[in-house]
């Protein structure tokens, strides 16, 4: 693991989002990926998506034992129908190892997102390499849903596209929302 200070301080964020089968890292694969680099102010500096190469038999496997695929028709045929066109696991990890190392170089790369940590238990189990580049710390943009819910009664109303890049740009929306609470607040 790579070695990061806690004194050194970020100036930046890493936003990812995964589409997979199901939330099960050991037997789910993932389907898609979006990465988005940005400053505090939420500035895209850099973006990475890529499709993942699957076999279509394990796909079709893991989205039948998933209920929230059928939800989700559109999504579920497109990724079906276009596996193909993906890239392999080995390759998309080499690109974001390097997409990691051109934004952040030696400063610690915080994972962001909804439910990051989700998104993080794949990254350990698929892309271990990339894992090892990713600090400890991560910033769960969840977590302050359910502080702003419960504390504030304070809501985010959130298209549910379920598209990786789609729900980086939400999730960053989503955090904007309630920072903009705040400094609203007397």
């Amino acid at each position: 693991m790579t070695e990061f200070r806690k004194d050194k301080i970020p100036t930046k964020l890493l936003w990812v989002d995964l589409e997979m089968t199901g939330l099960d890292a050991q037997k789910d694969v993932i389907l898609e990926i979006a990465a988005e680099v940005t400053d505090f102010n939420f500035r895209t500096l850099g973006s990475y998506e890529a499709r993942f190469q699957q076999k279509h038999d394990v796909v079709v496997d893991r989205m039948q034992k998933n209920i929230w695929w059928r939800d989700y028709p559109a999504n579920r045929d497109d990724f079906v129908n276009n596996l193909s066109k993906g890239k392999p696991l080995a390759e998309i990890e080499k690109e974001l190892l390097a997409f990691v190392a051109e934004y952040f170089g030696e400063e610690p790369a915080i994972l962001t997102g909804n439910s990051i940590h989700n998104d993080r238990l794949f990254i350990k189990q698929w892309m271990p390499a990339l894992d090892l580049k990713l600090h400890y710390r991560m910033l769960d943009v969840t977590s302050w849903k359910i502080f702003m819910q419960g504390k504030n009664g304070v809501d985010f109303e959130k298209k549910e596209v379920h598209r990786a890049f789609d729900d980086i740009q939400a999730s960053i929306a989503e955090l904007q929302h309630y920072i903009d609470w705040f400094k609203s607040q007397p």
